[in-house]
């Protein structure tokens, strides 16, 4: 059996994910998981990834977990040009250091952000204190700085003059807040020149496909009454 990959399009490392894949032409099959369904907690998925989160990778008797581990391990198998994870050891550093970063950082900040700021209110119908929401948007305001002067700083991708996984894994980032109606682009003209590289060198079609889904997430119709309490502890981390 070939490369499986489990994904749902509404995550943002699932997106990552994807776009790595279809951009080097790697041959998978996709196999969605709804995560709005819970059907990341069924037993059949946990079989594949005992941790019940997406993205997951089923590569013949081989299964994997957590979207970095998975984007190297095809970077390394299909031997996928050198600029997306360099030999170099310094360069290949940069990426690292932009990984192990965004776990805590920039991907807290948006997925809190999109919550916050569209799905409790549109999806959920639970109202997000202001102060919260402020704190979380200068939180966001801090981090994309990091971005900017971290890691950015005057090349034109994140490490060095090629892109990179670690410029997928930001961009598919980012676009959290995007649909949530965060024009987190429009003061920042050194980021929103990073986007169109980005974008221009993973091709839009590509980008657009990837991206449908959570462009669409508010006009989600509000959620019933078992899926708010599945999505209770989530909400409860995500409001703190």
């Amino acid at each position: 059996m070939g490369l499986q990959l489990y994904l749902d399009l509404l995550s943002q490392p699932c997106r990552a994910v994807y776009i790595f894949a279809k951009k080097n032409g790697i041959p998978f099959e996709l196999r969605t998981v709804d995560l709005l369904k819970g059907q990341h907690y069924s037993d059949d998925f946990a079989q594949v990834n005992p941790l019940r989160k997406v993205p997951a990778l089923k590569d013949g008797d081989f299964t994997l977990a957590e979207s970095v581990a998975i984007l190297l391990y095809l970077t390394c198998k299909y031997e996928a040009p050198d600029h997306w994870y360099p030999q170099d050891l310094q360069a290949r550093a940069r990426v690292d250091e932009y990984l192990a970063w965004q776990h805590t950082a920039l991907r807290t900040s948006c997925t809190r952000t999109m919550w916050q700021k569209m799905l409790f209110p549109v999806f959920l119908g639970q109202r997000v204190p202001s102060e919260t929401l402020a704190s979380t948007l200068a939180e966001l305001d801090r981090c994309l700085q990091l971005l900017e002067d971290k890691f950015l700083k005057d090349q034109d991708f994140l490490s060095g003059p090629h892109i990179s996984v670690a410029d997928l894994v930001a961009i598919t980032e980012l676009m959290h807040p995007v649909s949530a109606g965060c024009d987190i682009f429009k003061n920042r003209p050194k980021l929103a020149a990073w986007r169109k590289r980005v974008e221009a060198a993973v091709g839009e079609d590509l980008f657009q496909e990837a991206h449908a889904v959570i462009m669409k997430a508010k006009d989600l119709p509000p959620a019933d009454t078992a899926l708010k309490e599945r999505l209770k502890p989530l909400a409860q981390l995500l409001l703190h």
